[in-house]
């Protein structure tokens, strides 16, 4: 992790986050199911134009491949926060498979079917993206969130190039049915990796009914909208998809009319942006955790503009082509910064929220698509130019935009305020907690809305109300306790000390709890937590914290949220899980329903 403080260290490896084994996997499985994305596009437009030689059909099957992510986008997002993401994710990839391979065996009865095959299996693959977006938190810190999206849209875009080529090669040189089985292997094996990936479980209160699915359709809308960053945040989606639409449907003409480019340089134009955008996520990767997401947004926008301006006085082709690939660079920033905010903005609604993102993009992709009828009245170059303003103008709005204009200055005190933790004071003895307190924690963590009044009053018996100012240390690293904290109100931001240095696990806000692994097995503390504002808390002792499993809901929570943490710090992959109940660490390894074994409540 780079520093953000005075001190001099050492810099990791720029693949350091590929000794997180779970991302690792993710990341190939991710990687294989690009590379077979590209082979269906490619050896499906190629197959269907020998079989018919028209143009309309290729362009039919390229929309065979799109169509699905505006139809069944937004409700595959309801179904990856409500099933587990890892099943959903394998399971997508072996039926993909077999419809790849049902391909060559289909065919002979009618094109018709390479249209039904390709649709069915680009509809899967809706719920293979959100999934994968929504597992990442789940293997990654928050501060190694930045370089394992770097190395996501880098695999993404240069695997589905490579799927292109490979496709092209193969179906030159070898029968057309290779291609597909090829293709299949790719799904194959992406499936293969993820479900070695460890995830935390997740849990589901009520049946996946068509009701429940309009409900939670609701919650993330309303969660989207209750959110000053996600909405900003789509507002700068809709005019970036836009012009990025416009752009890429002006490329063609500006290569041939303007520049006098061939069909094979315009390919170059094309085809060598992708070295810009994984160039623009290995150097994300490194340096992706300097700014904060506002900031790499601006800075992305900005540098969009003024490409496109010079790229709208350009002359010649060999420049169109350099200059496209600093333009794929300028826009890796960007597209790292959205996939950042959403996943540290959300939490249960994020596969929700990242397909009403992925909806919008696509939809506004296209709207911006057809103004490119533009260039048949009015000069390429003044349109490209007024593009180039407009995203620096984008650029600009961002500064003034809600929960997007800020600074790195927060997160660097964070980084700070963890560094300094040895010197800082402690959390003082606090005061007896009331019903309303209980009743304000309740109000930001709905499950326990679901308590009756006689187990509330006994909840509150033990119950403290402690007040934090910015600075104080809640809970320190390997000390002993018997206590967890639930977050009234105010921020924290917990970290961990490995290999020297003082890593960001993650911001805790209102709702939150931590500490929970330490009060219910006993073990030190896995991480330091210190108050990042004026924060309220709830202390609750270990033996209340136990009686609170007793209800299946909050049983439930704490086991979800327990896994998830151990995947981050590596506790479950310990050999002997540092001294913690081995029942408790099989439930936590066991996909199903979970009980926290050796602990429950039932006998307190």
């Amino acid at each position: 992790m780079a520093q953000l403080s005075d001190t001099t260290t050492t810099k990791p490896s720029l693949f350091a986050i590929f000794r997180n084994r779970n991302f690792s996997l993710l990341w190939s499985g991710q990687t294989l199911a690009e590379f077979g994305n590209g082979f269906t596009t490619i050896a499906a437009s190629i197959l269907v134009f020998r079989e018919t030689g028209s143009a309309m059909s290729v362009g039919l099957m390229l929309m065979a491949t799109s169509l699905p992510g505006l139809v069944f986008g937004l409700i595959a997002g309801v179904f990856v926060d409500r099933l587990d993401r890892q099943r959903l994710m394998v399971t997508g990839q072996i039926i993909r498979t077999v419809l790849i391979l049902l391909i060559p065996v289909l065919l002979p009865y009618g094109v018709g079917w390479l249209y039904v095959l390709v649709m069915t299996s680009s509809t899967v693959a809706q719920f293979f993206d959100p999934a994968l977006a929504s597992a990442l938190p789940d293997v990654a810190s928050d501060n190694e969130l930045a370089a394992a999206n770097a190395f996501l849209s880098a695999s993404q875009t240069g695997a589905m190039s490579l799927g292109f080529s490979v496709a092209g090669l193969l179906t030159a040189r070898f029968p057309v049915e290779w291609a597909f089985y090829v293709n299949a292997l790719a799904f194959l094996l992406s499936g293969l990796t993820v479900w070695l990936v460890q995830l935390p479980p997740l849990h589901v209160e009520d049946h996946t009914t068509v009701a429940a699915v309009v409900q939670n359709l609701r919650a993330g809308a309303k969660f989207l909208c209750d959110s000053p960053a996600l909405r900003s945040l789509c507002m700068v989606t809709v005019l970036m998809a836009i012009l990025f639409g416009f752009h890429n449907a002006l490329l063609l003409p500006f290569a041939k009319r303007t520049l006098g480019a061939t069909e094979f340089e315009y390919g170059l134009i094309e085809g060598l942006s992708t070295v810009g955008f994984v160039l623009g996520g290995l150097w994300l990767a490194r340096v992706g955790d300097r700014l904060r997401e506002g900031q790499w947004l601006v800075l992305s926008f900005m540098s969009l503009g003024l490409i496109t301006v010079t790229y709208s006085q350009l002359t010649s082709v060999t420049l169109a082509i350099t200059l496209g690939m600093f333009l794929a660079f300028a826009n890796v920033p960007s597209f790292i910064a959205r996939r950042l905010l959403i996943q540290r903005t959300t939490r249960e609604v994020r596969g929700r929220v990242t397909s009403v993102f992925f909806v919008t993009r696509d939809c506004m992709f296209v709207v911006g698509m057809s103004a490119a009828g533009l260039a048949d009245v009015y000069d390429i170059r003044g349109l490209y130019l007024v593009e180039g303003l407009l995203f620096a103008g984008l650029g600009l709005l961002v500064l003034l935009l809600p929960g997007l204009g800020q600074s790195a200055a927060e997160w660097k005190r964070a980084i700070r305020l963890l560094q300094g933790i040895a010197e800082a004071p402690g959390l003082g003895v606090g005061r007896s907690a009331t019903l309303a307190d209980f009743e304000r924690l309740a109000a930001c963590l709905p499950v326990l809305a679901t308590l009756r009044m006689p187990e509330r009053q006994r909840l509150l018996a033990d119950l403290r109300y402690v007040e934090a100012e910015p600075g104080t240390v809640l809970v320190r690293q390997h000390e002993s306790s018997d206590a967890a904290y639930f977050i009234l109100a105010g921020q924290a931001v917990a970290g961990c000390v490995e290999d020297g240095q003082e890593g960001v696990l993650g911001v805790l806000n209102s709702g939150d709890f931590f500490g929970e692994i330490a009060a219910l097995t006993g073990v030190p503390r896995t991480a330091n937590v210190v108050a990042n504002a004026p924060t309220l808390l709830l202390k609750v002792p270990a033996s209340t914290l136990r009686h609170m499993t007793a209800h299946p809901a909050l049983n439930r929570l704490f086991l979800s949220k327990m896994t998830e943490r151990m995947v981050r710090t590596k506790m479950l992959d310990m050999p002997r899980a540092t001294g913690l109940d081995q029942e408790l660490m099989q439930d936590l390894r066991t996909p199903g329903p979970l009980q926290l074994s050796g602990i429950s409540a039932a006998t307190v």
